[in-house]
């Protein structure tokens, strides 16, 4: 049976209930920054176009009226009153249309800072969608809040509102944990012992997991564990694992902590040339290709 988290958290034995260590969704989350700039209010007529830049992550509140989300490859979604919309890759080619005779929302523009996992932020959906039903406890308090800040012109008052933004999405993501429509590291969340390997997997990326170990560590059978984590990941616990330590090296290599060779050997290969092989595996070129297109893009000269 499926042992729900009431508030996300998965504490080891003998750990305070203050702590939040034990907090995968924080785990995470700490390693994916983002900075708000922008809340506006906005009114559209019926059949009118919100128009926002297609490549900017935004949290749209729909105040009064409905808007459609509209796309030539998926179903039309209804974003009704009170509801709220998250894009945290923007709406790409969707088009967000007025359905009602008035519509008014509440737009937030936000960023993921250039530091994040990316691997983590495009693990996530298109969209994600709150019915007010399921936030109807803190979504109006949040939104009077940020109305209050992006009028202000005090100092202080543009990081109040990023502050507010980052909430914000933490709050839609715990929420859409609970819906229990999730995958990858969120759908993983939804299951206390599946959590508990996850995090064990982030914290200690360089150990050599096996499925033994990592069921033990969460008192499951090795079948058991098997088939619930790919059920819930939607990949096996072992491949979760180097995809994990590949995004990891991903990230040092944008950050040009060392050269692509010991980057290889810090995340657990024995050699440049098997790590090398890995990573084209999962990213469709060779970290020294990533390495030169992330920091020499304008040298227009790639590695072979």
């Amino acid at each position: 049976m499926m042992e729900m988290l009431e508030n996300l958290i998965v504490r080891p034995e003998g750990e305070s209930s203050g702590a939040i260590s034990g907090d995968l969704l924080s785990h995470v989350l700490a390693q994916i920054r983002l900075t708000g700039d922008q809340v506006f209010s906005r009114a559209l007529a019926e059949a009118e176009q919100l128009d926002i830049d297609a490549g900017e992550a935004h949290v749209i509140v729909v105040t009064a009226g409905a808007l459609h989300i509209e796309s030539d490859n998926q179903t039309r979604a209804v974003i009704d009153t009170g509801d709220l919309v998250l894009l945290p890759r923007g709406p790409g080619e969707s088009r967000l249309v007025a359905s009602h005779q008035r519509v008014t929302l509440v737009v937030c523009r936000f960023w993921f800072d250039p530091d994040s996992l990316r691997s983590m932020i495009f693990a996530l959906p298109q969209r994600i969608h709150i019915q007010r039903a399921d936030a109807a406890g803190w979504i109006d308090g949040m939104l009077r809040f940020l109305m209050i800040e992006a009028g202000d012109i005090q100092p202080g008052a543009a990081l109040m509102i990023s502050r507010i933004i980052d909430l914000l999405v933490i709050r839609v993501l715990r929420s859409w944990v609970h819906k229990g429509q999730t995958s990858g590291w969120l759908g993983g969340l939804t299951d206390a012992r599946i959590a508990r390997s996850l995090k064990a997997i982030h914290e200690k990326p360089m150990q050599r997991w096996s499925i033994n170990a990592l069921a033990d560590l969460v008192g499951m059978s090795r079948s058991s564990f098997c088939e619930r984590f790919t059920a819930l990941v939607g990949r096996s616990p072992l491949r979760y694992q180097n995809e994990w330590r590949l995004a990891l090296a991903r990230d040092m290599l944008a950050k040009r902590d060392a050269r692509v060779g010991e980057i290889g050997l810090r995340i657990g290969y024995e050699s440049e040339a098997a790590f090398s092989r890995a990573y084209k595996k999962l990213f469709g070129h060779s970290p020294r290709v990533e390495y030169a297109l992330m920091n020499e893009p304008e040298s227009g000269k790639l590695p072979a």
